[in-house]
């Protein structure tokens, strides 16, 4: 039987890399442009395989960003299946690997989506809405840092530099501040009336908010990160998506380093979920308390900061999944 999986590595644009991958092994490995006509282009080679047939393929590639939206547009169209994978979940099912090119790295997608196949996970093209939510998001994300650019080296030399010429600094900067604060409110009340005019945002925007920890600006990143919680909703694999998953270094009893989280996640949203435990552990609760307790154990700082970030993280996964605002006393009903 014909199963054919057709993977892109394309995480170094223009070019894009595919691979075709069957019970056989590897059938066609070829690059293009990442252009409209370059996939347009593999989509032709493809026809020429023998026992072609595009209802029974599925393209499987990593995540890129806005790499691959014209890619993925078109693919949709045309009605052919999408698996829309994390890089890190395919490094990981991969183990030891010698070599890396992009040619390479597309034959090990292709290989990663035949062999779990039973565990598909089609990809569903976001709302328009959804899209808006993502620009408006990084438009935000843009503003705070170049403000903070400004902002910042002035208040860190004001111990070091004279009152007059630290009054001449501030001056300087006075209404490129202002103007991009202006800014900032009128992008955060787009982006609070984009959520709150759609039915099905507001409601996961509330129970998302409803987490001791979890703010507007986490919830936000959140939607946008799982499609609305449709790409991913198990707390496992938004914990891998985030990077908040720790993975042990280990080849049978030897242990290479201690046990880590990787760098290959999203790291907007790790940097945000970082932040909102942060602030949770400074509020009186069950997290603080956890915290204290673990390092009054003698547990290292970072440690129980990123199980802490998993606990957030699974919360906000049970609240979506239960229909229901957070609850701390919150008990699972036996049967």
């Amino acid at each position: 039987m014909l199963f054919p999986f057709h993977c892109i590595d394309h995480r170094n644009p223009p070019g894009l890399d595919w691979a075709v991958y069957t019970q056989q092994g590897v059938q066609l490995s070829t690059h293009t442009p990442n252009t409209l006509m370059g996939i347009k282009t593999a989509l032709a080679q493809f026809k020429a395989l023998p026992g072609w047939n595009p209802k029974r393929a599925v393209f499987c590639m990593e995540h890129t960003g806005i790499y691959n939206a014209h890619l993925l547009d078109l693919l949709d169209q045309q009605k052919l299946v999408i698996w829309l994978e994390s890089s890190l979940q395919i490094k990981q099912a991969g183990g030891m690997q010698r070599g890396k090119t992009d040619k390479i790295d597309a034959q090990r997608i292709a290989q990663y989506a035949y062999r779990f196949r039973d565990q598909m996970c089609l990809w569903q093209p976001p709302r328009e809405i959804i899209q808006k939510l993502a620009f408006l998001s990084a438009t935000r994300q843009r503003l705070n840092q170049a403000y903070n650019l400004l902002a910042v080296p002035v208040a860190e030399q004001e111990t070091f530099i004279s009152k007059s010429l630290q009054k001449t600094l501030k001056g300087n900067v006075k209404k490129s501040l202002t103007a991009l604060q202006e800014e900032q409110k009128v992008v955060e009340q787009q982006i609070k009336d984009l959520i709150q005019t759609d039915a099905r945002l507001k409601e996961l925007f509330d129970l998302m908010v409803s987490v001791p920890g979890i703010g507007p600006v986490i919830a936000t990143e959140l939607l946008i990160a799982t499609n609305e919680m449709q790409t991913i909703s198990d707390p496992k694999k938004l914990a891998c998506h985030a990077g908040v998953a720790p993975f042990e270094y280990r080849s049978g009893t030897s242990i290479r380093g201690k046990t880590r989280v990787s760098h290959q996640a999203r790291k907007r949203l790790k940097s945000l979920i970082h932040m909102g435990t942060m602030s949770a552990i400074q509020v009186k609760g069950d997290l603080q308390d956890y915290y204290l307790r673990k390092i009054g154990e003698g547990k290292h700082t970072m440690l129980v900061l990123n199980a802490v970030r998993n606990k957030l993280i699974h919360r906000v996964c049970s609240v979506v999944r239960r229909g229901e605002k957070y609850d701390k006393n919150y008990t699972i009903a036996l049967a």
